[in-house]
């Protein structure tokens, strides 16, 4: 007797369920990717039971014919791909041709439909069988309706596995948020146990499209994040991403769609990581809402079952695009793009005496401020005499100037003042606000707290700065532009130092050959498996170079470029800043306190400090009126 048999339709059905149906959560994302494939505006979903007992999923789709609904429900149909070429270039988002069999193997399975085309529709029903589904005339509007019931109910083994009401219906909650997010020209109604959980209009304006992410993912999101839009090639990468003071514990609010489909890669998490890398605080997650769209033909969506994974053709080109796109963009973030803005705040002059008027900026009378980089002046910033204004800064190297940083800031000598363009003296708060064009973001200096904190006032409320943090960031972002513009200065080994690789990892070193010599060393083939390092970067001189090496061919290997050595750099530089920047206790003049703001507004990533921590919090004048119940 033969030992392999073909296995019947019904139980091939149960299989192929094991994979499309996990839970009530997988059943309501392939319905809802078929309708949204359909051309549905409008979604609403009905759960009973966190989905175990009914689902219900309505639209206002093309609809089915008569015709194709037995075919619906059978395996290997689908309406998507008619050949190769098709599926490797696939545009729609429910294109496996067995969800709806699947489905139907394990829960009582009715589909109601109709195309427009006629007055009424039409409806198949399958019980968990492999028998023909009865179709029969029913009262139905355009589109179509799934209803789902006894999810599990002849499978009690898989049945058991599944978790409580409420857990389940979270995972459903989950997916519909990601397609909320995913369509924002689709409305979506979901409905749990007869109450209204979630009404969402369709959304075809930004403003209206940020008031769904807000709805989504919360309203803090929405106010700590930028909204991004950069377009290389064939390669558009769009939406937002939350500041990186704005940090999560999880990577529970990371939402990345690849034309529309809501993915996670681990290529597209490793380019978004190296982003924030040099702003996030350690042990965080960094929160977004992005859309990468691109050729279809470029991307490969069939590469896992529930396809939440992709395969990209030119996956370092994707990674380098996500990476520059959004590094560029955190380090376009300027305190004036962190403000909220305050119509309705007034500052209106008050009874007691306060301000120029009673003394308190006469430090200030003398003041002059920096031309604004507007005003035609290409130089960078000048503070406190550590960085000339004429970029000579790249005539010495990092490591010469260290000493001179912790000369100028370990004594407790005047510092030089920033040179400053004149201001009249005398002039109030109310009177700045109407002579000057606009007030600077964090405003003017007021006073220095416990020798730590710098204390500002905008035209919104108080601004506190952490002085220590703001010029370490300071610090850095000059250090590096000091390495960038003098290159990076090498040295030879006089010992050539060997170590042992994989053959692979040793092609690959002479592949990336000119990778390796623009970052300052010099690799060179010794044997099958054994390469020599014969020259490194001079700041990397007493690290450990052989475990950089191999990181570095490693994240080659895995993800087609590595920015390792530019972080371990980064990591030197930004001890070397935050040893070279203002401690505290060391007592500013106002003069030295109103310079360091203007730098931290001109400066790329002043909100973090080299560490991610935020350098800098506003108190609006609101906050303070409720913490002393004015108005109460």
């Amino acid at each position: 007797m033969s030992k392999i048999k073909l296995l019947s339709p019904r139980l091939a059905n149960q299989i192929a369920a094991g994979e499309v149906v996990e839970r009530p959560a997988s059943v309501i994302k392939e319905v809802l990717e078929n309708s949204l494939d359909a051309g549905a505006t409008r979604l609403d979903v009905d759960i009973e039971n966190g989905g175990i007992k009914l689902m219900r999923v309505r639209d206002n789709g093309s609809g089915i014919d008569k015709d194709d609904l037995p075919l619906a429900l059978s395996r290997h149909a689908t309406s998507k791909i008619y050949q190769l070429d098709d599926l490797e270039a696939v545009a729609t988002l429910g294109f496996r041709g067995e969800a709806l069999a699947s489905i139907s193997s394990v829960s009582r399975l009715t589909v109601t439909s109709n195309t427009g085309e006629e007055s009424n529709g039409w409806c198949a029903k399958a019980e968990g069988r492999d028998m023909e589904a009865d179709v029969a005339p029913a009262a139905h509007p355009q589109g179509t309706t799934v209803e789902v019931r006894d999810l599990f109910f002849n499978t009690p083994a898989r049945r058991k596995f599944l978790r409580t009401e409420k857990t389940e219906f979270n995972r459903i909650e989950d997916n519909i948020k990601k397609l909320a997010l995913s369509r924002f020209d689709v409305g979506f109604n979901l409905r749990h146990n007869g109450r209204v959980i979630h009404s969402w209009r369709a959304a075809q304006s930004q403003v209206e499209q940020e008031r769904r992410v807000a709805q989504v993912c919360g309203p803090v999101f929405m106010e700590n994040a930028v909204h991004i839009d950069i377009e290389r090639g064939d390669l558009k990468l769009w939406g937002w991403v939350a500041l990186p003071t704005f940090s999560r514990s999880q990577a529970d609010l990371q939402h990345f769609y690849v034309n529309g489909r809501a993915i996670k890669d681990r290529l597209v998490t490793h380019a978004v990581r190296q982003a924030y890398q040099d702003v996030l605080f350690h042990g965080r997650h960094p929160a977004f809402v992005l859309y990468l769209e691109l050729n279809p033909a470029t991307v490969d969506v069939n590469v896992h079952p529930t396809k939440h994974e992709v395969r990209f053709r030119d996956s370092r080109m994707v990674h380098d695009f996500l990476f520059r796109s959004l590094h560029h963009a955190l380090a376009e973030v300027r305190p004036r793009d962190q403000m909220q803005a305050s119509t309705d705040l007034s500052l209106q002059p008050t009874t007691q005496v306060s301000g120029v008027e009673a003394g308190e900026f006469k430090q200030q009378e003398s003041m002059t401020f920096r031309p604004s980089p507007a005003s035609g002046s290409s130089s960078a910033p000048s503070m406190f005499g550590g960085y000339s204004g004429n970029g000579d800064v790249s005539a010495q190297s990092v490591s010469e100037q260290m000493p001179a940083y912790q000369q100028l800031y370990g004594s407790s000598r005047e510092m030089p003042s920033a040179a400053f363009t004149p201001r009249a003296s005398g002039a109030s708060f109310d009177e700045l606000e109407r002579t000057d064009s606009e007030i600077p973001p964090l405003g003017y200096a007021i006073a220095q707290l416990k020798g730590i904190y710098i204390l500002a006032e905008n035209a919104q409320g108080l601004i506190v700065v952490d002085m220590h943090a703001a010029h370490e960031r300071i610090t850095y972002e000059r250090m590096k532009l000091a390495v960038a513009e003098q290159g990076i200065q090498t040295q030879p080994l006089l010992v050539p130092e060997t170590i042992a690789v994989s053959q692979k990892e040793a092609d690959c070193a002479e592949e990336h050959d000119d990778v390796f010599r623009s970052l300052g060393f010099e690799l060179q083939r010794a044997g099958p498996e054994s390469l020599l390092i014969r020259q490194v970067p001079v700041i990397l001189n007493r690290a450990n170079v052989e475990q950089l090496v191999r990181d570095v061919l490693s994240d080659l290997l895995e993800y087609g470029s590595s920015k390792r050595i530019d972080h371990h750099i980064n990591e030197i530089l930004s001890t070397m800043a935050c040893h070279g920047s203002v401690r505290a206790n060391r007592k500013l003049t106002i003069p030295e306190m109103n310079a360091l703001l203007r730098d931290m507004e001109a400066t790329e990533r002043s909100g973090q400090c080299n560490h991610g921590r935020p350098t800098w919090a506003l108190q609006t004048l609101d906050e303070l009126d409720k913490l002393f119940l004015r108005g109460q």
